[in-house]
């Protein structure tokens, strides 16, 4: 019966958490589809993956949209990954995959872009580096992406001896980018392969923010009364090291514990409070892996 019960008391928990992760998701989408039929497809900013290759593909085939192209490519990427790759072919990415492709098709046909919206092609480039690198960090960081070239790399990696799948990947964005310079203008590809470059950087600095926490190390001569503030009204734990002053030899503990950014800056304060003389070593940490951040 007490097992029961507990499992009854975790079922609100679980559902939360899945709803969150559901709206977490479907907003990345959002921020994906907005950013590449907003700003990518009517400046031609062909960098890379199935959206740049709709937009190759559009100059080319005459009476089809770069949305059009891109669900059609998008759909015939899923079909294939069905096929090679069955069961390790995740549902996150076939839904993210399917959405995004209906999303960039509704909004072709609830606001059709004849021009971009400004005159100023790097700001609209920044516009469409951004929005597409948030959507795709809160992606990645719940597992989940928008398939595409991805798919691909998964094929490679499982039939082939390609071990660097990530670089042959760059290579074919590269290739993308530099195509739009024959076809859309020397500028265009050159917006185009800054704006490859870019994305890179720009899609790993959005995924280590999101998951930025602090490390503490704190040097102090009363450790019971921080231990109780990070236990009771903190809800974490931490770890306590012996330690000893190599000046003074005087006997002292280190307490040890990552927390989110909020509370860093409550836990800082009520250290000053309760030891003011201590030392606190404070960094940046962005993989904590266990109870209460990320499962392994």
């Amino acid at each position: 019966m007490e097992e029961e019960s507990h499992k009854r008391a975790a079922l609100p928990q679980v559902v939360r958490k899945n709803a969150k992760r559901f709206l977490i998701i479907n907003a990345g989408v959002l921020l994906l589809s907005i950013g590449v039929y907003f700003f990518k497809f009517p400046n031609n900013f062909s960098t890379g993956g199935v959206s740049g290759i709709a937009i190759i593909l559009s100059k080319l085939v005459p009476g089809m949209s770069s949305a059009t192209l891109m669900s059609v490519i998008n759909v015939g990427l899923l079909i294939v990954g069905f096929l090679f790759l069955s069961k390790g072919f995740g549902f996150w990415t076939t839904y993210c995959s399917l959405m995004f492709s209906f999303e960039t098709w509704v909004l072709e046909k609830v606001y059709p872009m004849e021009a971009p919206f400004t005159d100023q092609p790097l700001l609209e480039l920044c516009f469409a580096i951004m929005l597409p690198a948030v959507g795709s960090g809160l992606l990645f960081n719940y597992g989940a992406s928008s398939g595409g070239t991805d798919i691909v790399a998964m094929i490679l990696k499982k039939y082939t001896n390609v071990q660097e799948t990530g670089t042959a990947l760059l290579f074919s964005d590269g290739l993308i980018a530099l195509s739009s310079c024959a076809l859309f203008g020397m500028r265009t590809g050159l917006f185009s392969l800054l704006g490859l470059f870019l994305k890179a950087f720009v899609v790993d600095s959005v995924i280590e923010n999101i998951n930025l926490c602090k490390f503490f190390s704190i040097v102090t001569s009363k450790p019971e009364e921080i231990n109780n503030y990070i236990i009771h009204d903190m809800n974490h734990s931490s770890t306590v090291i012996e330690a000893e002053g190599a000046y003074s030899h005087a006997g002292c503990k280190v307490v040890l514990i990552a927390c989110r950014r909020g509370e860093a800056v409550r836990l800082r304060q009520k250290c000053r409070e309760i030891d003011p003389h201590c030392f606190m070593f404070i960094t940046n940490t962005s993989e904590i892996i266990g109870k209460g951040f990320r499962s392994v």
